[in-house]
């Protein structure tokens, strides 16, 4: 019970629980349209799928200060692909929230808005701050992959003794001769020996089937869009109660 409180009084937590619940009634909903005997619990669940996501829009009003300051302190990451990846990301979020902020001021009738036009805006800034983070993914992959080689390489080789000025390029292009059923084993490697990379890029995979599918650029199924959503939020609460699960910097 204290764990359940202390979770919940995390602003992150209960957007979590509220995306948890939101992607759930959309699987449900899939269902029991499909069945076609229940219409009335299915108007409810529609309800309830909106009310939960006007709900989190609210949440959602303080993130893009928080979006600009995470931008500002991952500036000084020595990595030049990570500091643009990390650096990118939070501002693309930033603006995807005041978006969003825009959305849920339309919505409660605060303001006069064109609902279509911010929800596109919005699921652009989405989609491409989640295709950065799939790339500094394939960043990280790659990291593990050539470190994972490089290791098994000097455990073959233990009479080298000395590195060459160009060990580097000659790294490089022996990791670009391994035959792909040995890359495949290496990754499989890397990825089971690191859990944070994998549950982010299948949390980030999840995540992109939603603005492709509201974009128009790749059309699935409610139970698609349902599934990809409830599989990404339960991802996210586990890193968030597991912090070593958390991919870091």
């Amino acid at each position: 019970m204290d764990f359940y409180v202390k979770f919940t009084s995390l602003s992150q937590g209960r957007d979590k629980i509220f995306r948890t619940t939101q992607y759930a009634c959309i699987l449900l909903n899939y269902f029991i349209h499909k069945d076609g005997s229940k219409k009335e619990l299915a108007a409810k669940l529609k309800h309830l799928e909106s009310n939960l996501s006007t709900g989190r829009k609210l949440f959602r009003l303080g993130n893009t200060l928080d979006s600009v300051q995470t931008a500002r302190r991952n500036i000084h990451i020595s990595d030049p692909v990570l500091r643009f990846c990390l650096t990118v990301i939070p501002l693309s979020r930033a603006v995807y929230y005041i978006c969003d902020n825009i959305l849920w001021a339309g919505a409660a009738g605060l303001s006069n808005i064109n609902k279509e036009k911010w929800s596109k805006r919005c699921n652009h800034y989405y989609f491409f701050s989640l295709i950065v983070s799939l790339g500094r993914d394939i960043y990280e992959v790659v990291q593990l992959v050539k470190e994972e080689a490089l290791a098994q390489r000097r455990q073959q080789s233990k009479s080298m003794t000395t590195l060459e000025n160009n060990h580097v390029q000659k790294e490089c292009i022996w990791i670009a001769r391994i035959k792909a059923k040995v890359f495949l084993v290496l990754l499989f490697q890397c990825l089971r020996n690191n859990p944070p990379v994998l549950l982010d890029i299948v949390k980030n995979l999840c995540d992109l089937t939603l603005p492709l599918d509201k974009l128009g650029i790749c059309k699935t199924s409610a139970a698609v869009v349902g599934l990809c959503g409830l599989l990404s939020s339960i991802l996210s609460i586990l890193t968030l109660t597991h912090p070593v699960l958390k991919l870091r910097p």
